[in-house]
């Protein structure tokens, strides 16, 4: 039997401390940032999917900041989630047609993000082209673990619920080498697979099998959380 995912995230964070790879403020209990971050980002801006993109939808952690300033320089619209889809309005939309100079440097970060994006719901959004996941492991089969707030699945589900994501939708990550493990990776069946991980040095097609998720998994949301995220309460069955 495999190792459960907090075990996984646990290696993950402890191996990147030890081998000095992870970048302030640290790995531990994050999406881990890492050096090399920005070639990665360079290498899936090479990418089909990346051109192929007009709308992107991308977490806002650390690691992904390069991955974001690309996409606006791109000319790329992009949509961050507010931490913790708190706001009635639970995206950032980063326009660059609306962004100059040295904003589109800013807007990569969330500060700058809430500063010179706008808050939209999903009714205002437009169709996301790709999927940017955030990740603590992944494996080459393209299964995935997040840092286990489950944020990233339920942004996800809600895309899905508005139509703004769709079952072909590709989802990428980008990461360092330490963050792919060659061993199995328990997915339950809200958890978003990948279907490309890209690093400094490598770019892996996982040509992955599993489920996506359908949508949302009421019965596995706990009161507590649905309590704390308004449009979860706006959809409540």
């Amino acid at each position: 039997m495999g190792r459960n995912k907090q075990d996984i995230r646990q290696q993950v964070w402890e191996s990147m401390t030890q081998a000095g790879v992870a970048r302030s403020p640290g790995a531990q209990g994050r999406i881990p940032n890492f050096q090399g971050a920005e070639g990665a980002a360079n290498r899936l801006a090479k990418l089909g999917v990346w051109r192929n993109a007009q709308v992107l939808k991308c977490n806002p952690d650390s690691p992904q900041r390069p991955v974001r300033e690309i996409a606006l320089r791109d000319g790329k619209v992009v949509y961050m989630a507010v931490p913790r889809l708190r706001d009635r309005r639970c995206f950032i939309e980063l326009d660059p047609d609306r962004l100059k100079g040295d904003d589109l440097h800013q807007a990569g970060t969330i500060k700058g993000a809430f500063r010179l994006g706008r808050l939209v719901n999903f009714s205002e959004m437009q169709p996301v082209d790709l999927v940017v996941a955030g990740s603590v492991a992944v494996n080459r089969m393209g299964a995935r673990v997040g840092k286990g707030g489950g944020y990233s699945d339920l942004e996800y589900a809600l895309g899905l619920t508005y139509d703004l994501i769709h079952q072909k939708t590709p989802v990428v990550t980008t990461v360092h080498p330490l963050q792919i493990l060659d061993e199995p990776i328990p997915m339950l069946e809200h958890d978003i697979p990948v279907d490309i991980l890209i690093t400094p040095e490598e770019v892996v097609e996982t040509g992955h099998s599993l489920s996506r998720p359908e949508g949302i998994y009421w019965y596995l949301l706990p009161e507590e959380k649905i309590s704390t995220i308004p449009i979860l309460q706006q959809l409540r069955p």
